[in-house]
């Protein structure tokens, strides 16, 4: 039908409002039977009152700028302890990191956002065999060293070897399994790329190299201290297919895995997989099988990195100050601003200065007075640091300058390792004995910060931390329980194996009476040892001399504790030892380097079970989960029992910086200088006349 106009009504609507009208007529019949009007008088209209409403201004407006007094640099006081070396191939230190991430880089590098994902740094692209065994990357042109060397395939080959043939930490810890052979490392004493000799018996006819073992070793430390890839030889030894690391071409290498690992590129994200340009290592000592370069560890080498080493002061593990000066050639400058992943963008920062080891005062005071930009104190000290940022701390809290990082907690895991070799921490159940007479409550409060009301620590029960939570301790193993009377009778009966006894407080004799008394035990720790540590020092020595068993402090510098390669002149008790994962596995990352190797690799305690040691090769090669949880629970029961190392507190990571400090990006290996750069904050604080003020953040 076509569109009408509907004037009408229905019947229901109508309905609505006759009832509408009724409800009206009801309501107004009542007012009119109730209502009875009343008569009023008429009252005045009230005065008018002129109301005069104050003028509120601004009486003064005081303005405060917070900024570097140097906009070119950047001091960082946060490290407490010394770098031990700074040589890639060497040096082991967590205090090594912010150096070694910016001087020099990797393949690949961490990607922020992910922890299990990395991003191009010096190889554009990669592919990744289904069997995770091979990996070929493809390398970026135009990259120089400061030195003015060429990047490409042959160097990369040079690094990776170099770093494996010298056999200290980063190469032993990280490629055993993977590019050398760890029965030929155990038998002959040489981390040796597998495949390496027979490379060398193809290129020259010699067999004598894949026969034997020392010769192979000599042999590469050589070719590596004649680096020249012009020659023949050395480019045929290079390109042998059967082997740790090929060159395939100019700018394109593959790596050959001995046994199939899915977190590969993560493992060489870290500076043991960084190149050095070969001519300057041969310059400068070459390369000797299992001994490291002393020059360079003195004084670096040149890098491909934002950032060279400019000037230092002090000897390796006894650094007082590095400097750190920005690269003006560096690669990244000629790609577009954006255009590279974030760590691997150019430096902001002309000047970075690095101070060492000052003291907890300094650390305090420089900071305070606006004369640090990174700086670091014990969680108990922040209150302190905080009133001593005056007068910035009126106007901004402590989150400001305070910054916790709880998500990298799981990353590290701490020990005071017993010497399971050495007399009487050779015993079980005196082991046992000192994980039970240990208060660990009054260890993790040390890191208690009243400032920001948080515990600024965890604790795990090793060997493993929650990087993967289904193997953290699989069967839920109860933590040592602190339990004095419990450790008494561990350290009775460990006096009757070991033919000694103990006195405790009360003049009470456990043990055999008849044996020697229980000497004096040294607790190493390596200096500086900050009021925290001395705190938590003072906690185990007390608790330790409840049950009978005296001790010292004693103190020994990086060098010393470096040079501890045997367990008999290893220290029978070690504090505040660490090891840290640096890439999310906590199999390979920590429990076979504190469990299955030896000084400086991460074994503190000379643990040796050779059921432990396969149950950790099996269960860090399968991607089998379910297995791997069988297996972790198994080597969880079995260390839980052996006890090697007391588990201490693990500090939760925490920056302490400047609010004008931009830029500031964490990664498993701590943090990077390029990316930070300075942006002034501006308060204001506006004062008005009826006595109100109000601050401005800008």
């Amino acid at each position: 039908m076509p569109g009408q106009a509907n004037t009408g009504l229905s019947k229901a609507a109508l309905a609505v409002i006759v009832v509408v009208v009724v409800i009206v007529v009801a309501v107004g019949a009542y007012f009119a039977v109730t209502y009875h009007p009343v008569s009023k008088k008429p009252t005045a209209p009230p005065p008018v009152i002129n109301v005069t409403k104050p003028t509120v201004t601004v009486v003064s407006n005081q303005t405060i700028t917070l900024a570097p007094s140097n906009p070119n640099e950047l001091v960082d006081i946060s490290q407490t302890t010394s770098p031990d070396c700074l040589d890639p191939a060497t040096g082991f230190y967590g205090q090594d990191t912010p150096i070694f991430n910016v001087v020099y880089q990797t393949l690949v590098i961490w990607d922020p956002n992910n922890i299990y994902g990395v991003e191009p740094a010096l190889a554009s692209n990669w592919t990744v065999s289904p069997d995770y065994k091979h990996y070929i990357f493809t390398l970026r042109q135009g990259v120089y060293f400061t030195d003015g060397e060429q990047f490409n395939a042959t160097v990369v080959w040079f690094s990776f070897y170099r770093t494996i043939i010298i056999g200290q930490g980063p190469g032993v810890s990280n490629y055993m399994f993977l590019l050398f052979n760890e029965t030929i490392y155990e038998n002959y004493g040489y981390a040796i790329p597998w495949g390496v000799c027979d490379a060398m018996t193809y290129a020259t006819g010699n067999a004598a190299y894949a026969s034997n073992v020392t010769l192979c070793a000599y042999a590469l430390a050589n070719l590596l201290s004649n680096f020249d890839v012009h020659n023949s030889t050395i480019q045929k030894i290079m390109s042998y297919p059967n082997q740790a690391i090929v060159v395939l071409g100019p700018y394109k290498v593959e790596f050959n895995l001995l046994r199939p690992y899915m977190y590969f590129l993560l493992d060489i994200a870290s500076w043991w997989g960084a190149v050095v340009p070969p001519a300057y290592v041969d310059a400068h000592g070459g390369v000797e099988p299992n001994q490291p370069n002393s020059y360079l560890c003195q004084y670096g080498l040149p890098g491909t990195g934002p950032y060279v080493i400019k000037s230092v002061t002090g000897t390796p593990g006894e650094f007082t100050e590095i400097i750190l000066q920005i690269n003006p050639n560096y690669w990244g400058n000629n790609y577009p601003p954006g255009s590279l992943p974030i760590l691997d963008q150019p430096g902001h920062i002309q000047i970075i200065d690095l101070k060492i080891s000052e003291s907890h005062t300094n650390r305090v005071v420089l900071f305070g007075q606006n004369k640090a930009q990174i700086t670091y104190v014990d969680p108990p000290f922040l209150s302190q640091l905080y009133s001593a940022w005056s007068p910035y701390n009126k106007y901004l809290p402590p989150q400001s300058i305070i910054h916790p990082y709880p998500e990298l907690t799981p990353a590290c895991i701490m020990m005071l390792s017993m010497n399971t070799q050495r007399w009487p921490t050779n015993i079980t159940d005196f082991r046992l004995a000192i994980e039970h007479a240990i208060n660990y409550t009054a260890l993790l409060y040390t890191y208690y910060s009243p400032l920001i009301n948080m515990t600024l620590a965890k604790l795990y029960l090793g060997p493993f931390t929650p990087l993967n939570p289904v193997l953290y301790n699989p069967g839920n193993l109860p933590f040592y329980s602190y339990n004095t009377d419990l450790a008494i009778q561990y350290l009775n009966k460990s006096g009757w194996e070991g033919n000694f006894y103990a006195v405790l407080p009360n003049g009470k004799v456990i043990g055999n009476p008849n044996g020697q008394k229980i000497p004096t035990l040294s607790i190493y720790v390596i200096p500086p040892v900050t009021p925290m540590v001395e705190a938590q020092l003072e906690i185990v020595a007390h608790d330790l001399e409840q049950i009978g068993i005296p001790t010292a402090i004693s103190y020994v510098t990086s060098a010393e504790f470096d040079s501890w390669t045997s367990p008999s002149v290893t220290g029978h008790l070690i504090y505040g030892v660490g090891w840290c994962a640096d890439w999310p596995d906590p199999i390979m990352q920590i429990a076979m380097s504190i469990l299955m190797g030896s000084l400086p690799t991460g074994d503190y305690a000379w643990y040796n079970n050779p059921t432990v040691n396969n149950l950790l090769l099996k269960a860090a090669f399968t991607s089998n989960q379910t297995l791997q949880i069988q297996l972790s629970r198994q080597i969880y029961s079995i260390v839980y029992n052996d006890a090697p190392y007391v588990w201490i507190p693990d500090p939760m990571p925490f920056f302490i910086y400047q609010p004008y400090l931009k830029g500031f990006v964490v990664t498993w290996t701590g943090y990077y200088y390029n990316t930070m750069y300075y942006k002034p904050v501006t308060i204001s604080i506006i004062t008005y006349s009826n006595g109100t003020k109000v601050t401005q953040i800008s």
